[in-house]
């Protein structure tokens, strides 16, 4: 025992933090979601989930059933009213049992319109059959000796129609593609789409976001965020432009995935994650009893309709180009000053040392995320609104503040290193997993941890990192040789310390 001079027992201190714990997230201004509200409301009690699952996939969906019939007016310009979604849950926060309700309205769509193509296919392949035999017969003259015959084919070929179109693709949203893949079905297909999936990490860590293809994929998403044309270049195909274009997301994720992929430099410098409104709410797990469930149909009926009814109406766009030509959602006057105000007031707090100045690339853009909320949410009450009221814009308002308070804390998650994540993996598997088994016995070895480890802590060089930094912050101390743990002489084993700073 160690005696201070003062004759006051010495005590070690106990284990350091390896993180700091991110403050907890904010409630969902529920009463902001306006028109979305019952179903998001009818969702979360039957699933009881956190309310901000659902409220993004309504947002999303909603999002992408309006951003081709209007643009929104911002401080800063014509902007559309597509919306990027980022939803951080784990596994077991019921992401999909959220979606699935709000997007059945959707599928159903998508399946009825496939059934229309496939007729309308059938047509076009017999219009084509009889323009390729006209087309042949004509260009054999071509090759005729006969220069009246050739003259005469000329003059048909000239004369003949153009070659008939396959009529567009009818999907209106897809899982996780190329670069390439939405280029072309936005050249094929819809001029107004959406990225949508449950399990966004497929997305995240797909093709089109490998080491060679991220770029030019998050150039291409940034610019469709801002309503600027996709331009293709490729070798033996020449070039095109497509003009008028409209992008919805929203990505479903689990922490682990986003906070790898937040920490990306290039998915931050390229302006890419500044266009999201992420978040991770609260967990519900645990209190999720059942005889807490509530149904509500008909709130989820009414949704359904609605947003078929917007996906069934005809998008302004050009026949030939399928360019959209949405009108301007203007701002109304008592719009125009809450937003102004607004913005005022997030642009002081970027400055260096204030409350936004680590996230400024979110924060810029938050104003304009609120005018494009509040024209989702006014076409979503009325397809034919020409101007958005003072009402939404202050719902908007908070809720792009909500987003805003949620990118602030989850930067900070973002910045920790892989090896702080998997040192505090192996401190929570250590004190909730092994040491109850092993109370008699507190010691943990390294070839404990590769064989009944974290899933992520399987190889030994993880390991030996891993416990190292344990051992730095004081959560393991290195047992002295000779050292025999469960009858065999160990060459390296640990004692694990409580929270206390006391050796088991």
């Amino acid at each position: 025992m160690n005696i201070l001079p003062n004759g006051e027992v010495f005590k070690p201190e106990g284990p350091q933090p390896l993180l700091r714990e991110l403050p907890p997230s904010q409630p969902f201004p529920e009463e902001t979601l306006g028109p979305l509200l019952p179903a998001v409301r009818a969702v979360q009690s039957s699933t009881q989930a956190p309310l901000a699952i659902p409220a993004a996939s309504a947002l999303a969906l909603a999002s992408l059933a309006v951003q081709g019939f209007a643009d929104v007016e911002t401080l800063g310009g014509r902007r559309p009213t597509s919306l990027y979604m980022l939803t951080i849950a784990k596994t077991g926060e019921r992401k999909s049992s959220c979606d699935a309700p709000l997007i059945a309205g959707l599928r159903q769509h998508e399946k009825e319109q496939a059934k229309n193509r496939e007729q309308a296919f059938q047509s076009y392949k017999n219009a084509r059959a009889l323009w390729k035999a006209e087309h042949d017969r004509i260009t054999a003259n071509l090759k005729s000796r006969d220069s009246l015959k050739r003259t005469g084919a000329q003059a048909d070929l000239e004369a003949l129609a153009p070659e008939p179109d396959a009529p567009p693709s009818t999907d209106r949203v897809v899982t996780e593609p190329t670069y390439e893949g939405l280029t072309r079905l936005f050249c094929e297909g819809q001029p107004s789409l959406g990225i949508f999936s449950d399990e966004g990490g497929q997305f995240l860590g797909g093709h089109g976001m490998n080491s060679d293809n991220r770029q030019k994929t998050l150039a291409a998403l940034n610019n469709l965020w801002g309503g600027n044309p996709i331009r293709r270049t490729r070798q033996g195909d020449g070039s095109f432009t497509l003009y008028d274009r409209r992008l919805a997301i929203h990505l479903m994720v689990q922490p682990i995935v986003a906070y790898e992929f937040m920490s990306d430099p290039l998915a931050a410098d390229t302006g890419f994650l500044p266009r999201f409104l992420m978040c991770e709410p609260e967990s519900t797990i645990g209190s999720r009893l059942y005889a807490n469930t509530r149904h509500d149909g008909m709130a989820i009926m009414d949704f359904e309709t609605r947003l078929r009814q917007i996906l069934q109406t005809e998008m302004p766009m050009d026949e030939e180009t399928r360019e959209l030509n949405p009108r301007l959602l203007i701002l109304s006057d008592g719009a125009r000053e809450l937003l102004i105000l607004f913005s005022d007031t997030i642009e002081l707090e970027q400055a260096k040392g204030a409350s936004l100045a680590q996230i400024t690339g979110t924060a810029s853009k938050t104003a304009e995320q609120a005018a494009r909320i509040a024209g989702v949410l006014t076409l979503w009450r009325d397809l034919g609104a020409t101007e958005i009221n003072s009402d939404t814009m202050q719902n908007a308002i908070e809720l792009a503040q909500y987003y805003l308070h949620e990118a602030l804390r989850l930067a900070n998650a973002a910045l920790i290193s892989q090896q702080v994540k998997q040192a505090e993996t192996l401190r929570n598997w250590i004190l909730d997993k092994w040491l109850p088994k092993n109370l008699l016995e507190p010691y943990v070895l390294p070839s404990d941890i590769v064989q009944l480890g974290p899933n992520s802590l399987r190889e030994m060089p993880k390991v030996k990192k891993a416990i190292a930094m344990l051992v730095e912050t004081g959560w393991l101390t290195l047992m002295e040789l000779p050292v025999e743990v469960r009858g065999i002489q160990r060459k390296t084993a640990y004692h694990i310390v409580r929270a206390s700073g006391d050796v088991v």
